[in-house]
């Protein structure tokens, strides 16, 4: 075969250093989800949405085809860190959290996860960024550390 084509789909999770409400500002927050949806897309990874809350992000993309994972974390994480920074004085200090979380989503479960993504405000009523995460790994059949996980 000449041609080479993949259609993977991601679900990126990662929060701010120490879970700080750095987003807690609805429109710093839609221009933070505008940044990374573009920045990804910039990746040649396709984003499908982004969503979160103050102290973490959601992020369901397509993966590029010859793009490493970790390559575009480290620039989603990068580039919208020093972005952030340029809003406004108080932020000068953003932080991301160290780690992330990257989950492989099958084309079946795409639409259901679009709705979840989008839903972040409803879904953390009831739920904290740490069990959601917990919860994540889990479903997904991941071993953790707690003492490694939260930074």
């Amino acid at each position: 075969m000449s041609q080479s084509l993949a259609q993977v789909y991601l679900h990126l999770v990662f929060s701010t250093k120490s879970r700080r409400p750095w987003l807690d500002d609805d429109v710093l927050r839609d221009e933070a989800h505008r940044f990374l949806g573009r920045t990804c897309n910039d990746l040649a990874c396709p984003v499908l949405r982004v969503g979160g809350i103050a102290d973490h992000v959601h992020l369901l993309c397509r993966l590029g085809r010859s793009t490493a994972i970790a390559e575009l974390v480290k620039e989603l994480k990068r580039t919208s860190s020093q972005w952030i920074k340029t809003k406004m004085a108080t932020l000068e200090d953003f932080q991301w959290q160290t780690g992330y979380g990257a989950f492989s989503v099958s084309p079946g479960h795409v639409e259901p996860l679009v709705h979840y993504v989008e839903n972040q405000a409803e879904h953390h009523r009831s739920e904290t960024f740490q069990d959601e995460f917990r919860r994540l790994l889990e479903k997904y059949g991941l071993q953790w550390d707690e003492r490694y996980v939260w930074d």
